[in-house]
């Protein structure tokens, strides 16, 4: 190795001085022309030296992966700046007609990226079933929460299996049993899916806490909580406490070093990717009941809100999980997806189902 350095140097000597001592003898009257060419011979020089140096393709190598970690990271922010179009529907009459049809059938909603230049460059996509089924091919998929985590595990369904085929008409059965957990394996693809019914943060952490015992872990855990406890709580700081303790039994599920993993026997090397179901906008005059509209009234509900980011449970707040931004939907797609002011249309779930797969395909460093 120092041989090949002295010949480099040796050689590079050669190319730079000899040259330059020519060009100094023939245009020493144009100074210009002089450093110009001294200048060039100097880069061209630097560049051919610079394999002879490990120490420096090592700083343009770890530049180069800084810079494609900030753009990770960049577009990991960026993922939930989705835009709707939510308008009535061409022809009511015909809405009118269907006997099953509900208010928001009225309405046409469609949503995408923004088109602002940071989120162009990140190359968000919707994935079809094929997409899907290459991405989560052999996965384990745990959703677990209350009634919107029901929602998203039914759209993420609808993405796998396909909306109109019959599995889908078993799963819409079987998933929405009353306070009921789910499981699903597909297996053309190898994916299995847990639904598991939590909705109470105490449900996410011992879930959490349960993995860690059996050093089994998923590849992908969506959660998401804060309806219940605001209806039978109905305290917010109490709720800011018991997802600080979540997020601390979080971090559990990242993966472990290999110090650790030797310490402890075999665990799963694989590492878990972790989402938050961010809580929808109440319309407080369109809940239901008469105790749902007295404590779940505007001011519980930013009271909760702000506990969820104190609590840094989320990775825009340092926390170890993504956020499904769900409130940022629920409020752009509005009062018409919405019937009992909490549930929304499925097309908010859907964008949130893409929105994860997104992420997804960022944190796991593959593209379509």
């Amino acid at each position: 190795m120092l041989g090949a350095i002295h010949l480099g140097v040796l050689a590079a000597c050669f190319v730079l001085f000899v040259p330059m001592a020519m060009a100094g003898w023939h245009l020493s009257r144009n100074k210009m022309l002089f450093f110009s060419g001294a200048l060039f011979i100097s880069l061209a020089v630097c560049v051919h030296l610079t394999p002879y140096f490990p120490s420096v393709s090592d700083i343009v190598a770890s530049v180069s992966s800084v810079v494609v970690y900030d753009h990770r990271i960049s577009c990991i922010n960026e993922v939930n700046q989705i835009v709707w179009d939510v308008k009535p529907v061409p022809n009511p009459e015909s809405v009118r007609r269907n006997n099953g049809s509900t208010k928001l059938d009225y309405f046409v909603k469609n949503w995408d990226w923004m088109k602002s230049r940071k989120v162009l460059s990140c190359e968000f996509q919707k994935l079809d079933k094929f997409d899907v089924s290459d991405l989560l091919n052999g996965s384990w998929v745990v959703v677990a929460g209350d009634s919107q985590a029901r929602f998203v595990a039914l759209s993420l369904l609808n993405l796998v299996l396909g909306s109109d085929s019959k599995a889908m008409d078993s799963v819409r059965g079987d998933l929405f049993r009353r306070h009921s957990d789910y499981s699903i394996v597909v297996k053309e693809i190898g994916m299995k899916l847990d639904f598991v019914w939590a909705p109470y943060e105490k449900d996410l952490d011992d879930l959490v806490v349960s993995y860690k015992k059996m050093k089994k872990y998923p590849d992908v855990v969506i959660m998401g909580t804060g309806l219940w406890h605001m209806l039978h709580v109905n305290n917010a700081s109490d709720f800011g406490f018991r997802l600080r303790q979540l997020s601390s039994h979080v971090e559990s599920l990242v993966p472990l070093t290999p110090k650790e993993q030797e310490g402890g026997g075999s665990v799963s090397g694989r590492s878990v990717h972790l989402f938050w179901i961010g809580m929808p906008v109440l319309i407080n005059g369109m809940l239901n009941t008469d105790e749902k509209k007295e404590k779940m009234s505007d001011t519980v509900w930013h009271e909760y809100d702000r506990s969820l980011g104190e609590s840094k449970i989320l990775r825009q707040m340092g926390g170890p999980l993504i956020l499904l931004d769900i409130q940022s939907f629920t409020w752009n797609c509005g009062p018409q997806c919405t019937l009992d002011g909490m549930h929304y249309d499925s097309a908010v779930y859907d964008a949130a189902v893409h929105v994860m797969l997104n992420a997804l395909l960022i944190e796991s460093h593959q593209s379509l």
